[in-house]
């Protein structure tokens, strides 16, 4: 039987594209045979999709879940949404954004939900919703950039600003080749600290 790839969702800020942390990071999610998932829009999303999209060996496709535009929209995404990048494009019916990140009305569940792996840019209110639902439903959760976010969070969320450190927390949960992700049944998504990058001290 064919293996699934494993999904990695990016969530980040939709207004500002850190590229500094973004490209990088898009170009190594390519290479690392996963798909990528975003929120479809700008900012972060647009910009770690890009890179990924770019890189011309990969096998995984850019995958964009985006809001409906409210109202009777019949799930017609808001102006902006998708970016050029995606490649399979999810609508929802879900309007809420923002600092309504976590609500039922947010397509942010289906974005945590759906991936094996979320890796979290620094971003705003609805990027710290994403991240608290990470935690809510256990997804193994990465940080990348701006560290210090993790000092609200449980203990055993993982933070750097290193993209090799990210890449490296991810090969740790999928394993080698052909074995077993996170998205599979049986495979372990416990919390351990071989699962983390090796330079994140524990917080007290």
């Amino acid at each position: 039987m064919e293996r699934r790839l494993p999904v990695v969702g990016v969530m980040g800020s939709g207004a500002r594209a850190h590229e500094e942390l973004a490209l990088p990071l898009g170009r190594g999610l390519a290479r690392l045979g996963v798909h990528l998932l975003t929120g479809g829009g700008g900012g972060v999303m647009a910009s770690v999709s890009k890179a990924f999209a770019q890189v011309g060996s990969r096998v995984g496709l850019v995958i964009g879940v985006v809001p409906a535009s409210g109202g009777l929209g019949g799930g017609e995404p808001p102006p902006g949404y998708p970016n050029p990048w995606v490649e399979i494009l999810v609508r929802t019916h879900l309007a809420a954004k923002g600092v309504q990140g976590a609500s039922p009305a947010s397509r942010n569940h289906v974005n945590v939900l759906s991936s094996d792996v979320v890796v979290a840019l620094p971003g705003g209110a609805g990027t710290a919703s994403e991240v608290e639902l990470a935690v809510r439903y256990g997804r193994p959760l990465i940080l990348f950039g701006e560290p210090d976010r993790a000092l609200s969070l449980p203990g055993e969320v993982a933070a750097t600003c290193r993209v090799a450190e990210v890449e490296a927390f991810i090969r740790r949960l999928l394993g080698p080749p052909g074995g077993r992700h996170p998205g599979m049944r049986g495979a372990d998504t416990g919390s351990k600290a071989s699962d983390r990058p090796e330079t994140q001290e524990p917080r007290r």
